[in-house]
């Protein structure tokens, strides 16, 4: 019994090592994420929907304020001709105060959506965008690039605008509505000239 069980464990051994046992299986090696994993941008190509929530805000203000008095004093001197010479005496001042002051601000917010160009050795990711919209003649044209880090990306694949570095935002629009807040020439003549 003990020589029969050990031919018949040397024949096992033997087809396994001339046919290897092989099975389907139901994962495909290139899904590595989970079916239920976050589907955020993490490789050149995936696309970031970017939130341009931007404003800023800067006033400036300046004084001043001088003043200088100044007084000169001569009497008769010493001698037959400055002994002649009458007391006088000579006073006068100067003064200066001005003042100003400016103020700027702007609010620009809009969404758009960005494409990863590049990811770095340190795993910040290079994205860059166009918007471009045109309704009844009027462009509107909106760039962006910039670098965004994998942690600041939202679940819902977005991202703020304050969270993208070297971010460079462009805004261009043009059309009639556009060309209508311009100055005319009239009035940038009447300027040069009064």
């Amino acid at each position: 019994m003990f020589k029969s069980m050990t031919i018949f464990s040397a024949i096992i051994c033997i087809m396994a090592v001339s046919s290897p046992i092989t099975a389907e299986s139901l994962w495909k090696p290139q899904e590595t994420k989970s079916q239920l994993a976050d589907k955020k941008a993490a490789k050149v190509g995936d696309i970031v929907t970017v939130v341009i929530v931007e404003s800023s805000t800067s006033s400036q203000k300046a004084s001043t304020d001088t003043k200088k008095d100044s007084s000169v004093e001569a009497g008769p001197g010493v001698g037959p001709l400055l002994d002649r010479v009458p007391l006088f005496s000579y006073g006068g001042g100067d003064s200066m105060s001005a003042s100003g002051s400016t103020s700027r601000s702007s609010n620009f917010t809009a969404k758009m959506t960005a494409t990863i160009t590049k990811v770095n050795e340190n795993g910040t990711m290079e994205l860059e965008g166009t918007r471009f919209v045109q309704t009844n003649k009027e462009k509107e044209e909106i760039k962006l690039s910039g670098t965004i880090r994998p942690q600041d990306i939202a679940t819902d694949n977005s991202i703020l605008s304050t969270y993208v570095a070297d971010a460079k935002i462009t805004h261009v629009g043009s059309g009639p509505i556009g060309s209508r807040q311009k100055e005319g020439l009239i009035g940038k003549i009447f300027k040069i000239l009064f």
